[in-house]
């Protein structure tokens, strides 16, 4: 489904955030790298898509009525099998009906899980003067304390993406720091300038934020995605 259906559907459907899926559908369009992903509506499909998408997999839930989905237990990481993706199916379900009862539940998204690597944030938002405007930052919990972001109002370009990773007071961990690789700042720098294009080309989407990006040696991966939409645009 093209990008432009994607967001018509939300819409239509009256709601302003785009399921994970079909977010991670979304940057698959404009070249981001995103883990294969399947919404799975039940516990069979689910199965069946783990083994499609190849193990270890990650089970979420995919509910709107669910901001944090690790707060109620509807996240499950590393599983090996086809036996534990389906006991964390029910186990997922299970908690969300115990810990947030009647959510609106969409299904569960199995995703192929993404190696562990240096957490950071890429996203963006509209801001009523400058209109878009990409921001930088260490990933995580870590963007939320310790506030270390970068800031630059598009279109960005490959030069600027590469002074916003600069720019951050944990510019250092990029370089490689107390034994920990340097990283792959122009991955980095192609993640940040992919998103100040789709800003610029899609102005129903008013924020964007992918966190985290694990961020290794060669390349990095985007393990979790959230874009709201308005169509007032």
């Amino acid at each position: 489904m093209s990008v432009r259906k994607i967001i018509e559907e939300a819409l239509r459907e009256g709601r302003s955030k785009l399921h994970e899926h079909e977010a991670m559908a979304v940057l698959r369009e404009y070249g981001f790298p995103v883990p294969e992903v399947a919404l799975a509506r039940s516990r069979d499909e689910a199965v069946e898509a783990a083994v499609r998408i190849g193990f270890p997999v990650v089970l979420k839930i995919v509910s709107p009525s669910i901001v944090h989905k690790s707060d109620v237990g509807g996240v499950v990481l590393g599983l090996e099998t086809e036996e534990q993706v389906a006991e964390a199916y029910d186990r997922i379900l299970a908690n969300v009906e115990k810990h947030a009862p009647g959510a609106e539940v969409v299904g569960v998204l199995v995703q192929r899980m993404v190696p562990k690597g240096l957490e950071v944030i890429v996203g963006a938002t509209r801001d009523p003067i400058f209109d878009a405007v990409v921001m930088f930052g260490l990933g995580g919990i870590f963007v939320e304390v310790l506030r270390d972001v970068s800031f630059r109002v598009t279109p960005v370009s490959k030069e600027e993406a590469f002074e916003m990773l600069g720019e951050i007071k944990a510019s250092r961990l990029l370089d490689g720091y107390r034994g920990m690789p340097p990283r792959d700042k122009d991955a980095l720098a192609d993640i940040i300038v992919k998103v100040s294009r789709l800003m610029d080309e899609v102005k129903e989407i008013k924020e964007l934020d992918m966190n985290p990006i694990m961020s290794y040696e060669k390349g990095a991966a985007v393990a979790d995605a959230r874009i709201i939409v308005d169509g007032r645009s």
